[in-house]
């Protein structure tokens, strides 16, 4: 591939070719404004792509591309049941940690599947939160859910003990009630129409300490995990920043096969698309081979000995082959207060990142830019989600997934299609209890050197908001450091003075301490507090500049109707009543025009797309 190939825009993504070369497509980032309609129906932007969003690539292609988008969602996938499981007091219990991955991999494939159906249409997996964690961590610090000093030791732990499994059930019980109700919230404001006004008063200046205080406050558990070998997890980190950051524009020669070249080697870019799977695999073979020839300890109290790859039992031989998660497989779910408002605090910095995710899908896969009804539709789907996450004991919600956003642009390949193979393949992962129990057994330390890498990027993701903010104003300056370093400060002081904040009341001082421990919550508050209340013009806030960059667009856009309607005519060729248009997850009808206008609108249209074909024909012919 020459120079000249590679993507000019700066998004670091060459191109890549598909389907036997055939639909080969050169994707420019000249523009990123509202698409012109084509004479086929598509978007200017579709001919950068190899499949627009409604576009169905041949079978195998989809399933191949969407065995890709599962990969990388992987990270999250498996790196969020292993946080949540010391809070659970399941740190030495391996198969439980692989039956809540394995789970985990089945619900993000059911939510999958209904968004790209019925939520927002968008090529956008789900996946687990992050957003969730720090809140589920803030509860379960509470003192009547603080882990026994028994469970923390190894040769104590009996994972088949009545006593134990009742320790960690009735915590993820009580998880599983926080996150049920929250959800509830989020279907409301999806189904409601109540997040376009929400969104009125939400900016940059909210947005970027919220999505940053997600991922700084796992700090101690990056530290945490990479200490229990520091030359293993800082091979992890090398391995994982050289393939992502230097080797990212180098193309690997791949065996391949067509009908026209028979077998032949393809250059494809797995350096960029598999970095982090890379990185864990092969310092995961270093594990083995060091364990295997005892250059690490064999006594569990030693440092290193986590490293090991046996340092967590048979748990690969002795986990089964077949499992289906069902709901309430641990119980049923219990509810508290103090819960409950700190997940929704959660809730509500998922749905703000979401949004933006929606948006930077549409533009990756040749999609015009969602209008409303979509964007509620798919936070309402969100909800339910979480709420079926809730239900089958993930201990943690879903959300889309911005990696899986990245890597539409890698492959140029935006059908939603390839996502509902991904899906599949998630179901089907959930269902082979050997998958989770190989996830489950990776050795601490890589556990740990990858969290450095990908809590470091959220916390980046996060100031990249930023950009639409003028930071020379010292107004944004004191909003964005204040709330970041109380987000940080005060549920360190809380967390170590928490009885000073006993009011008598036992379920309001739950409700404080979870909510002021939770960083998320507290810098997201003071952002968003003080951006609303503090004098400053919308550009000096960057509210119209995020906006323009989001493509915020009208409802009464005709061209939207193929991309965000419902499946199988819902809505529109059948069930099409008038009132549906009044629902806030239905498109609305342009209020200038009556359907007699419309419908001469359409014939219209039709009669110059069929000239403009006929003169096509004749051209060719001439020629």
């Amino acid at each position: 591939m020459t120079p000249s190939d590679k993507d000019p825009n700066g998004l670091d993504n060459p191109t890549f070719v598909t389907d036997e070369g055939e639909h080969y497509c050169n994707f420019n980032e000249g523009d990123a404004t509202v698409p012109e309609k084509r004479h086929k129906g598509h978007s200017k932007d579709s001919n950068r792509l190899a499949y627009i969003v409604t576009d169905i690539p041949p079978w195998y292609l989809c399933i191949f591309l969407g065995i890709q988008h599962y990969l990388t969602a992987l990270g999250g996938l498996v790196s969020i049941p292993l946080i949540l499981s010391r809070a659970l007091c399941l740190e030495h219990d391996a198969i439980t940690q692989s039956h809540l991955i394995s789970t985990f991999f089945f619900v993000s494939g059911i939510c999958t599947l209904l968004q790209v159906l019925f939520g927002v249409r968008l090529p956008i997996l789900q996946g687990g939160t992050f957003a969730f964690v720090t809140p589920t961590l803030a509860m379960l610090s509470l003192p009547q859910w603080q882990c026994p000093a028994w469970t923390q030791n190894a040769t104590l732990v009996n994972a088949t003990s009545p006593i134990f499994i009742e320790v960690w059930q009735t915590r993820m019980r009580e998880v599983q009630g926080a996150i049920m109700i929250a959800s509830c919230f989020q279907i409301f404001v999806g189904f409601s129409g109540l997040l376009g006004f929400l969104m009125r008063f939400i900016g940059p200046l909210t947005i970027a300490p919220t999505i940053s205080l997600v991922a700084l406050p796992l700090f101690d558990s990056a530290g945490r995990e990479a200490g229990q070998h520091w030359g293993i997890a800082a091979i992890a980190m090398f391995l994982i920043v050289l393939f992502s950051q230097y080797l990212k524009n180098v193309p690997v020669p791949v065996p391949s096969y067509n009908k026209r070249k028979k077998f032949h080697f393809s250059k494809i870019y797995l350096f960029q698309i598999f970095p982090v799977l890379f990185g864990l695999i092969l310092t995961w073979i270093l594990c083995l081979i060091l364990t295997v020839s005892n250059a690490f300890p064999t006594d569990s109290t030693a440092y290193g000995y986590s490293a090991r790859t046996d340092s967590k039992g048979d748990v690969l031989s002795r986990a089964p082959w077949f499992r289906f998660p069902y709901p309430g497989q641990w119980g049923v779910p219990t509810i508290s207060l103090a819960g409950v408002f700190g997940i929704i605090a959660g809730v509500i910095s998922s749905m703000v990142e979401s949004v933006g995710d929606y948006y930077a899908c549409a533009r990756l896969s040749g999609a015009p830019p969602p209008p409303k009804h979509a964007i509620n539709r798919g936070i309402g789907v969100e909800g339910i989600g979480c709420l079926l996450a809730g239900a089958w004991g993930t201990g943690n919600g879903t959300t889309s997934y911005s990696e899986n956003v990245g890597a539409l642009g890698i492959t140029r390949v935006g059908s939603r299609m390839v996502i509902v193979a991904g899906a599949c393949v998630m179901l089907l992962t959930g269902l082979f209890g050997k998958i989770g129990a190989m996830f489950a057994s990776i050795p601490t330390p890589i556990i740990g050197g990858m969290f450095f890498v990908t809590f470091g990027i959220i916390t980046a993701v996060g100031v990249s908001n930023l950009q639409y903010v003028d930071m020379n104003s010292s107004r944004n300056l004191f909003i964005f450091g204040f709330s970041v370093f109380t987000g940080l400060t005060l549920p360190y002081w809380v967390q170590n003075n928490s009885h000073m904040l006993e009011t008598g009341i036992v379920q309001l001082d739950q409700v404080l301490r979870v909510l002021l421990t939770t960083g998320m919550f507290v810098g997201g508050f003071l952002g968003f507090l003080l951006d609303n209340t503090i004098p400053g013009s919308k550009e000096e806030r960057g509210i119209a500049a995020w906006r323009e960059g989001c493509g915020e667009q009208s409802d009464e856009t005709v061209t939207m109707s193929s991309v965000y309607d419902l499946p199988f005519g819902f809505g529109s060729k059948f069930c099409a009543a008038n009132w549906f248009q009044y629902l806030p997850t239905c498109p609305k009808r342009p209020a200038s025009h009556s359907a007699r206008e419309l419908n001469s609108y359409a014939e219209e249209t039709s009669k110059k797309i069929n000239s403009e074909r006929d003169t096509e024909i004749h051209i060719d012919t001439k020629i």
